[in-house]
């Protein structure tokens, strides 16, 4: 039996399915964004992208958590 994934990645199917994009896509978006913090990330991709908060979120606190 397989165990769920919880936090942030648990929306990556989700993400994929919705905006058509592979979640390592949109992590080197965010690699690659001029900005830094959480919260401009998150506003960036919800204004650019047009993604949800709680999906711009995940993406944004998993990629960010990586790169410490």
């Amino acid at each position: 039996m397989t165990a769920a994934v919880k936090g942030p990645a648990g929306y990556f199917p989700s993400i994929e399915k919705k905006y058509g994009r592979p979640v390592e896509e949109w992590k080197e978006l965010i690699r690659a964004s001029p900005l830094s913090k959480h919260m401009e990330l998150v506003g960036w991709l919800k204004s650019e992208y047009g993604l949800g908060h709680g999906h711009a979120n995940a993406l944004v606190a998993h990629t960010l958590a990586e790169s410490r």
